[in-house]
């Protein structure tokens, strides 16, 4: 029992310091190989691991979010007429996902469609032996494979959220209009109305940082691939759990952080 509980506490332990390790060894990678006068990946492959991470990525994102902006201003809209305050639907709906449900909602479903790609293709590769082959060949993988993946993911998180946004107050613009009597234009302007700064920073803030956990967790659980092709299928089903479940968590410590600096 004693053992199984240390094993338990030691897991988590171990992934953490393999996943700074790797990143770390990323870093060193990458700035090595542009101190010597070298790209270390080519552009095509950055914008290729852009092209799925982002573009690819829109049409989930934009419809998830639209339906959760429908459900958000009908269920509050319908609470609020009974104290005739329906007008507070639309800046509920743009704080709210603004500044928390835009970049988490964005983050499960990227950790879901993109981490558990990259858990897979990179899991392939290690259990095949091809980046063992990579590295033989001189060529450094954490800087080939993870990093423009990382890069990719960490950089388009925040464009991915934005997109979220719009689509749940279109979402809620829809109903506001049809259940509750509020223009479109009249609901855009007090959403502008109750949107601060802050909101926008700190889910920008919270894309970037959620980015990057999913693209380091997924690279890691690719490149720590053993057993062949069941272990493959085992670690993309860890890699969506782990980078949803550290999501959530950072999300958590990050609006402790911001209810603090803000009061």
């Amino acid at each position: 029992m004693k053992n199984d509980l240390l094993e338990t506490v030691a897991e988590p332990v171990r992934m953490i310091g393999g996943i700074v390790g790797m990143a770390a060894d990323t870093v060193r990678e990458t700035l090595d190989h542009l101190f010597q006068g070298h790209v270390p990946f080519r552009a095509g492959i950055l914008f290729t691991q852009a092209d799925r991470a982002g573009v690819g990525s829109v049409p989930l994102v934009a419809m998830i979010s639209l339906f959760m902006g429908l459900t958000m201003a009908l269920l509050t809209g319908y609470q609020l007429r009974k104290f005739g305050t329906q007008d507070l639907v639309p800046g509920l709906v743009g704080v709210g996902f603004s500044r928390e449900l835009g970049p988490l909602m964005t983050g499960i479903m990227v950790a879901a469609r993109i981490g558990a790609a990259y858990t897979a293709e990179l899991g392939t590769m290690t259990a095949s032996e091809e980046v063992e082959a990579i590295d033989s060949m001189g060529i450094g993988p954490l800087r080939f494979l993870v990093a423009p993946r990382v890069l990719a993911v960490f950089l388009l998180m925040p464009c991915l959220s934005v997109v979220s946004n719009i689509a749940a107050m279109a979402g809620g613009a829809m109903v506001c209009e049809r259940q509750f009597g509020i223009p479109y234009r009249y609901y855009f302007e007090l959403v502008l109305e109750n949107l601060v700064m802050r909101d926008i920073v700190a889910g920008v803030v919270k894309s970037f940082l959620f980015g990057l956990i999913i693209g380091l967790i997924s690279c890691y659980k690719g490149l720590a691939v053993t057993g062949g092709a069941a272990g493959v299928g085992t670690a993309t089903t860890s890699s969506v759990v782990t980078a949803i479940t550290v999501v959530i968590i950072a999300d958590t410590f990050m609006n402790i952080v911001l209810v603090a600096l803000y009061e």
